[in-house]
Order: C-alpha cells, then sequence, then structure tokens
C-alpha cells in the first residue's frame, strides 16, 4: 500500500467566474491511489483509502496564469459518532502553499462508508471568488 495518496484538484478558473457561483463543469478531481476510486475525473470522485494512510490535495488551474488556492477542507456529517480529523495546509519553508493540503486518514472510519467534504476554493477576489463544492470524498477500505 502506497502511504500517500495526491489528489489533483483541476480548476478552469475562468469558467468557473465565468459562471458566477458554479464549479460544476469546471472542476475534476483524480488520485493516484492504489484502490479503486470512483468518479475519477469528475467532481465526485470518491477515493478510496486506508487508515493511517496521508491524503494530499493539489490545486491546479488549467490555465497556468490563474490563480486558484484550496482555502479550506471541511468533512461534512457523517454520522460516526465524530468527524474526520480535518485537513490542514501544509507548510512549505516560510511561505503556507494553500495549493497543498495535507491530512492522515482516522483509524476510526466505517469501512465502504464515504465521508464527504466540502472543498473550498479561492480564486482572485471579489464576490464571486471562493467557490465550493461538497461532492468528494474519501472511503475507507
Amino acid at each position: 500500500m502506497k502511504p500517500q495518496v495526491n489528489i489533483a484538484v483541476v480548476v478552469d478558473v475562468i469558467g468557473a467566474l465565468s459562471a458566477g457561483t458554479l464549479l460544476d463543469g469546471n472542476l475534476s478531481l483524480v488520485d493516484d491511489g492504489p484502490f479503486q476510486s470512483t468518479g475519477q475525473g469528475t467532481p465526485e470522485l470518491c477515493t478510496v483509502v486506508a487508515p493511517g494512510q496521508v491524503v494530499q490535495w493539489s490545486a491546479l488551474a488549467v490555465d497556468l496564469q490563474t490563480p486558484v488556492e484550496i482555502r479550506r477542507i471541511t468533512f461534512l456529517g457523517a454520522g460516526h459518532g465524530g468527524a474526520p480529523e480535518p485537513a490542514e495546509p501544509t507548510e512549505q519553508g516560510e511561505k503556507l502553499d494553500l495549493d497543498v493540503w495535507t491530512g492522515v486518514v482516522p483509524p476510526y472510519l466505517t469501512p465502504g462508508v464515504p465521508y464527504r467534504y466540502r472543498l473550498e476554493l479561492q480564486m482572485y477576489e471579489g464576490p464571486y471568488s471562493v467557490l465550493h463544492i461538497d461532492s468528494p470524498a474519501l472511503m475507507c477500505v
């Protein structure tokens, strides 16, 4: 088993900002995990993980000249008696690089149950610069 699963969050920033409030159609997620994740290349990615495994999210803009950062990752209520540990930004030297977030899969997650999370993205500034999606999930084997 790989000790780390990487999730790439690929965003069409110009399309998302043009749509105003929607990430649908402007976002895809893929992972490199060793298990059979579902929804690869869609906003509905369900990444299959194992307890203790590190999960790392990275934000990438389709147009490399338009910035996108992960503002926050919040696990939604899953009804398992305790919330998964929130992901945290990864410290990159002296600069906090919000493109990369890392978390560890806790041991108490129920196998086979998808744990949905809200992925908030920051793109530029302005009234619609922070958009989120609640469809991705992690699921333990």
